[in-house]
């Protein structure tokens, strides 16, 4: 039998190795079924966001771990100013490790990086990412809102939280950005809550809300009774309403009870059904939180949400009371950056001023 030469030999392994590669390497082409797995994988992830930016200090890993304390807070070009305060109140006034969810407006995101990298808040834990405006377009109330400042996009961005940051474990406050915090935030987040409840809020059936309030705090005054579906579910109009500015929300019921989703629903029909919106109460954000945890919440205490600073520019509160107090409020028109408010002094020593020079705060005394 004749023998192969060795060259032969070679070049029968050469090719052979190029079948193989182009039959088991090469990228087949896509069939229509593999372009639909990848449909649905981008629908699985659509209520995810990408965080635009985060501390570059801080690890990615797991966004949550029992020492951390989890804090949300939304704002608008329009609530910059009080965002910033808000997040420096915090920062000032707690020992532990906290951490700051932040959802802006798209055209805000560089800004408020910029205002906190450029000032004594570039050492905090934070995620900023712009809030996805879609998953409320044509949802939000159009008639009968007395407050259109109330009826922004961001304003509803908190019932998403668990879309907008998927990993966050634990327990989460959400404090609205016309807020300061004069306490620490670990006792917040630390509160007592009954077994079984989502979240955790203040009544406006307090001695303090009732004395400031404009109306009576109770649900007839912010959900329309005559809806057949508000019939349905056997509500007493009369029951004490709560805010939703201020909450403590356990993410892991949050998500089993699928809260984000019920508000969502709420939200979705009002425009055609016109269950909230026209009471005198008003009807932003609020009434779809009331509908969802009716008699299915715990209690903040009263000093942890202490209200209705902005609902006058005359004070209604002694300085003495304002100064004891663990978290103030300015809910309602006359907000703190504005020219006409009440108590600005003790919002004053938490602003930190805009390096970028877009916002300058108007004072009697000359800008800040």
């Amino acid at each position: 039998m004749a023998r192969a030469h060795p060259t032969t030999l070679l070049a029968v392994l050469i090719i052979a190795a190029i079948i193989y590669a182009l039959v088991f390497y090469l990228p087949k082409p896509a069939s229509d079924t593999d372009e639909k797995e990848r449909d649905v994988d981008k629908s699985k992830t659509s209520h995810a966001q990408a965080v635009l930016h985060q501390h570059p200090k801080m690890p990615f890993g797991n966004l949550s771990t029992s020492p951390i304390i989890n804090v949300m807070l939304c704002s608008d070009s329009n609530t910059l100013p009080g965002l910033i305060a808000a997040i420096n109140s915090i920062r000032v006034n707690s020992k532990a490790h906290v951490r700051f969810y932040l959802v802006v407006d798209q055209d805000s995101v560089n800004h408020v990086k910029n205002w906190i990298e450029g000032s004594e808040l570039n050492s905090i834990d934070y995620m900023l990412t712009a809030f996805n405006e879609s998953w409320v377009k044509g949802k939000i109330p159009n008639q009968g809102v007395a407050r259109k400042d109330l009826l922004t996009p961001l304003n509803f961005a908190k019932y998403y939280f668990p879309w907008i940051f998927p990993k966050v474990t634990g327990r989460i406050v959400f404090i609205d950005s016309d807020a300061v915090v004069q306490g620490d935030v670990e006792e917040l987040s630390r509160i007592s809550m009954r077994t079984g409840d989502a979240a955790a809020f203040s009544d406006d059936c307090s001695t303090v809300s009732n004395r400031v309030g404009l109306h009576q705090h109770n649900y007839a005054s912010y959900i329309n009774f005559e809806s057949e579906k508000i019939k349905k579910l056997g509500f007493n109009p009369m029951k004490c309403s709560f805010n939703t500015g201020i909450f403590v929300a356990n993410i892991s019921l949050w998500k089993e009870r699928r809260i984000t989703e019920k508000l969502d629903y709420w939200l979705s029909i009002n425009n055609k059904e016109n269950i909230f919106g026209t009471q005198k109460g008003g009807g932003s954000s609020g009434p779809p939180m009331m509908i969802v945890f009716y008699e299915k919440y715990s209690q903040l205490p009263p000093e942890w949400n202490v209200r209705h600073l902005g609902v006058t520019s005359g004070t209604k509160y002694s300085d003495e009371f304002v100064h004891s107090a663990k978290l103030l409020h300015w809910n309602g028109r006359y907000k703190p950056w504005g020219r006409i408010s009440q108590h600005t002094m003790v919002w004053e020593k938490f602003y930190i001023h805009d390096p970028t020079g877009q916002y300058k705060i108007a004072r009697k005394y000359g800008n800040i």
